[in-house]
C-alpha cells in the first residue's frame, strides 16, 4: 500500500507539476499576449500621434497662408485707395494746360469773342470729360424740391400756386457720380 500511496502522490505530485506547467505557460501566453496588446496600442497611440501632428502642421499652414493673403489684399486695397484716382486726375491735367493756355493768351488777347470761344472750348471739354467718367448734374429748373437730391438754403413765397413746393433758383450744381448723388444742388424752394 505504501507502494500504491507514493505511486498517487507521484501521480499528484507529476499532476500538479503539469498544472503548475500549465498555469505557467497561461501566464507566460499571457504576457505575450499582453505585451503584444500593449505594442499594438503603443503603435495605435503613435499613429495618432503622429496624424494629430499632421493635422495641426496642416492648420497652422492654412492659417498662415490666410494671414498673409489677408495683409496682402489689404495692401493692395489701400494701394487701390493712394492711386485709385491717379487715371483722373491724369486725364484732368490735359483741362488744366488748356486753361493755363487760356490765361496766357488773355494778357495778350484784342477780340473778347475769341476768349470767349476759347473758354466755352475748355468748358466743354471739361464737361466731356465728367461725362465719361460717369458724373452727371442735377436737373433743378422747375423741379419738385426733393431731399435725396437737393438742399433748400432758403424758402421764398411762391409767385403763383403752382409753383408751390418746387426749385425757383438753383444757387449751386448738384452731380451725380453713377447714379449716386456726389453733391446735393443747392437750391431756392417756393413756398
Amino acid at each position: 500500500m505504501n507502494k500504491t500511496k507514493k505511486e498517487g502522490q507521484q501521480a499528484a505530485n507529476e499532476n500538479t507539476e503539469e498544472i503548475l506547467d500549465n498555469k505557467n505557460q497561461e501566464t507566460q501566453n499571457q504576457e505575450v499576449q499582453n505585451e503584444s496588446e500593449a505594442k499594438e496600442s503603443l503603435s495605435e497611440l503613435d499613429e495618432l500621434k503622429a496624424k494629430y501632428e499632421q493635422l495641426n502642421d496642416t492648420y497652422l499652414r492654412s492659417r498662415a497662408e490666410f494671414e498673409n493673403y489677408r495683409k496682402r489684399t489689404l495692401a493692395e486695397k489701400a494701394e487701390l485707395i493712394k492711386n485709385g484716382g491717379e487715371k483722373v486726375l491724369t486725364n484732368i491735367l490735359g483741362v488744366i494746360d488748356d486753361f493755363e493756355r487760356g490765361l496766357n493768351a488773355l494778357e495778350t488777347a484784342e477780340n473778347i469773342e475769341a476768349v470767349k470761344e476759347g473758354m466755352t472750348l475748355v468748358y466743354n471739354k471739361l464737361q466731356s470729360f465728367l461725362k465719361q467718367n460717369g458724373v452727371a448734374a442735377i436737373d433743378t429748373k422747375d423741379q419738385v424740391f426733393d431731399t435725396d437730391l437737393h438742399e433748400a438754403i432758403t424758402m421764398i413765397p411762391a409767385p403763383d400756386e403752382s409753383m408751390k413746393g418746387k426749385v425757383v433758383d438753383c444757387v449751386q450744381k448738384g452731380y451725380f457720380l453713377n447714379d449716386k448723388v456726389i453733391r446735393f444742388a443747392k437750391v431756392v424752394v417756393a413756398n
